[in-house]
Order: structure tokens, then C-alpha cells, then sequence
């Protein structure tokens, strides 16, 4: 039988990637769910190819449009948070992608969860945020998080066949984004233009602004912590400049896995949507010969100070990542909205994890409250240092 995929956040990078996955193994997938936030163009042209049971649009804004534009297909039209939260429970999906942006992947993540669906999991915000609930939860309904980012793929496919060896270590790798090597002075005058160019992956402008400040990094290092059941001090992370090594696991007979290709986003996803089989494709091949150098170095947490932020949220622990993220999702946009620099992103960040409140042993409503308080906190720290530029 084919495996029925909701998709959430389908206009999306990951979203978008995972049609195009799905269009290549129309015998072994089918759309059920879509979903978006805002994007109604893209969203009405994925339900009339894909013909999914239902589609939801989150900002309810544009409910009529949507529902006008799909009147004559076979398609249920829902709006508004709550049927996102509620459309991942439907009896008739096998698999949830969990493709939106931020925080707000969490509630619909642990909704699914509790409805027994297994999760492939793009969406890294909902590990960084509460990864010890998710995890509470996958394990209390028997469900699977399977990961779609390339690093944590890469750890996941290295890590098959030998679950009962212990892990000494694992590497993250890191392209270093656009200004990999960049001194202080010259990130003081980069531009949202120099940072939404990455590269070596097509991505969103989140998460393309967060790979230039290193903070995608970070919380990769917080979601391994969780996925894999590690210790801080068990996780390192290292910069490779041609995006060929995805990641690494170290044993503790000290030999080292690694997985290698391309940087394409489409092989993780086929690979969580499909696990334990790998399905043929016909993605682009890796060769040596176009590759005759690979080369690592430290990453330089003095100039990216995001990723010792990180660092230091995943050793404090408790609603501290929660911090984090809400602090940084309130910067990003700042700075894509022109109104601080790329490096006022990580100062306004440090500031907030100064003067939220912190809580050792938060439960899930604990987090909604330090999300709201954050962003709060946050938007006045933005708004102080838009006044000094002015």
C-alpha cells in the first residue's frame, strides 16, 4: 500500500522538496494533507496536482480565496491554527513532515505524536524548544521521529546496524555559510543580501539567514542532543566548506562512520520517507574526481557567536533553548526587516537569555509562556537598538 504523507508547511523549501520527492515514487507515496501559512498561489497549484483528501491554510485571511479556487475539486478546505493543530490526528495518514518554519511546528509535532503518527522531522525549532516532551511522547505512543535534516540524516544513517555500540562522538558538519572566514569588521557591514546567499543549499530565508550566523548549526547541535541521546560534551562541530560529508559518528574503538553526497536536500527526505528501505533515484551522483580536496577547520565561535549560544542553552538546559529560539526567531526577522545588523543579532540574543526567565523543569504550557515572554522581551531589545541607529 502506498504510505499517506501530510505535509506540513508544503510551500516551503523542505515542503516543495518533499512534493518533488513523492512526484518521483507515485507508487509508494500519496499526498493526504497539505498545509501552509500564507503562501495561497502555490499552496491552490500543489492541491489541484496533488489531490490531497485535505489542505489548510493557517492565516485565515485567505480562506475564500482557497476555498473559491478548489470548489470543484475533491479537496476538504479548512483555515486557522487550530485545524492545523488538529488535521495531523486524521485516521488516514501514515506519515507526518513536519516542513514549517520556527515554533510554530511544536503544537502540531506533539499533536501528531499523540495520534500515533510518525514524524519525519525538518522542522528543528520543535527538538530545540521541548525535545525532552517529544521525546516523552514518541515514546509513550510508540511513534518514530525520523530526521530530515542532512546532519542528522547523516548520524542516523551512520548509526544503523550498530545501535548497540556506544557513540563516543559525533561531528556536525558546516559549510560556514557565506562568510565563512569573515573577520569581525567585515561581518559589521554585511548586508540581508550578503546573507540570504549561500553556497552550497537552496533554502528558505530563515533558515538561510540562521546557516550565515551559524544559529542553524547551534540548534543542530541542541536537536542531536535529543535525537541521539547524547551529552554536550559528546557533540562537536566542524567546518567543511564542500558540503560533502554530511556528518560523522565516532565509536568507541575510535573508527569513525561518515555520511557522504551532494548537497541535496531530496536524498534525506527519500530516506526518511521510505526508512528502513532506500528507494532508486535519479539525484545527481557524487564524483572524487570533482572533489579532489575536502577540508575541515574550527569553527570560529568568537565571530559566530550564535553557536556558543547554543552551546550554552544545551548545557544550562531547561527552558534556556526555548529562550534561544524565541530570541533569534525575533532578530532574524528583524534583520531581514533592515531594522538591526548581523551583528546585533547575536548581541540582542545574549541579552534576552540574560533577562527571560528561566525554568529547570518546564512542562509544555511552560514553554508557550517563556516563547511569549521572549518575543516580548526581545521586540523592545530590536526596537531600543532601532532607536540608537536612527
Amino acid at each position: 500500500m502506498k504510505k499517506r504523507i501530510a505535509i506540513l508547511g508544503s510551500t516551503g523549501s523542505i515542503g516543495t522538496q518533499t512534493l518533488e520527492v513523492i512526484s518521483q515514487n507515485p507508487d509508494h507515496f500519496e499526498v493526504e494533507v497539505l498545509t501552509a501559512n500564507n503562501n495561497i498561489s502555490l499552496l491552490i497549484d500543489q492541491a489541484r496536482k496533488f489531490q490531497p483528501n485535505v489542505v489548510v491554510i493557517s492565516n485565515s485571511c485567505h480562506y475564500d480565496q482557497l476555498a473559491e479556487a478548489l470548489k470543484n475539486e475533491p479537496i476538504k478546505v479548512y483555515a486557522g491554527r487550530e485545524a492545523l493543530q488538529q488535521v495531523v490526528e486524521m485516521d488516514t495518514i501514515d506519515l507526518v513532515v513536519t516542513a514549517m518554519v520556527g515554533y510554530s511546528g511544536l503544537i502540531p509535532t506533539c499533536n501528531a505524536i499523540k495520534a500515533g503518527k510518525h514524524i519525519a522531522l525538518a522542522n528543528k525549532e520543535t527538538m530545540v524548544v521541548a525535545g525532552e516532551i517529544i521525546n516523552q511522547l514518541a515514546i509513550e505512543h510508540k511513534v518514530n521521529i525520523y530526521p530530515v535534516d542532512s546532519e542528522h540524516s547523516a548520524i542516523f544513517q551512520c548509526l544503523v546496524g550498530e545501535f548497540n555500540n556506544e557513540v563516543e562522538k559525533i561531528y556536525l558538519t558546516a559549510s560556514g555559510g557565506p562568510f565563512r572566514g569573515f573577520s569581525l569588521e567585515q561581518l559589521a557591514n554585511v548586508t540581508k543580501a550578503d546573507a540570504l546567499k549561500h553556497p552550497n543549499w537552496d533554502m528558505g530565508a530563515k533558515i538561510t539567514i540562521d546557516s550565515a550566523s551559524m544559529m542553524n548549526k547551534g540548534f543542530e547541535v541542541i536537536e542531536a542532543k535529543w535525537l541521539f541521546g547524547l551529552k554536550p560534551e559528546q557533540i562537536d562541530v566542524v567546518v567543511h566548506p564542500q558540503s560533502i560529508i554530511h556528518s560523522l559518528v565516532q565509536f568507541r574503538d575510535g573508527s569513525m562512520k561518515a555520511q557522504m553526497g551532494l548537497p541535496d536536500m531530496k536524498l534525506p527526505i527519500q530516506y526518511a520517507l521510505n526508512f528502513p528501505d532506500r528507494l532508486p533515484s535519479t539525484f545527481k551522483r557524487f564524483s572524487f574526481l570533482d572533489y579532489p580536496k575536502l577540508t575541515f577547520e574550527q569553527p570560529n565561535t568568537k565571530n559566530f557567536r550564535n553557536l556558543a549560544l547554543a552551546f550554552e542553552a544545551l548545557n544550562l538546559g531547561g527552558n534556556m533553548p526555548c529562550i534561544l529560539n524565541a530570541a533569534n526567531e525575533v532578530v532574524v526577522q528583524a534583520f531581514l526587516n533592515d531594522k538591526i545588523s548581523f551583528l546585533q543579532m547575536p548581541e540582542i540574543i545574549e541579552q534576552a537569555m540574560e533577562q527571560a526567565t528561566y525554568l529547570k523543569n518546564p512542562n509544555l504550557e511552560d514553554y508557550v509562556q517563556s516563547d511569549k515572554e521572549v518575543r516580548i522581551k526581545t521586540s523592545a531589545l530590536v526596537k531600543s537598538r532601532t532607536k540608537q541607529k536612527i
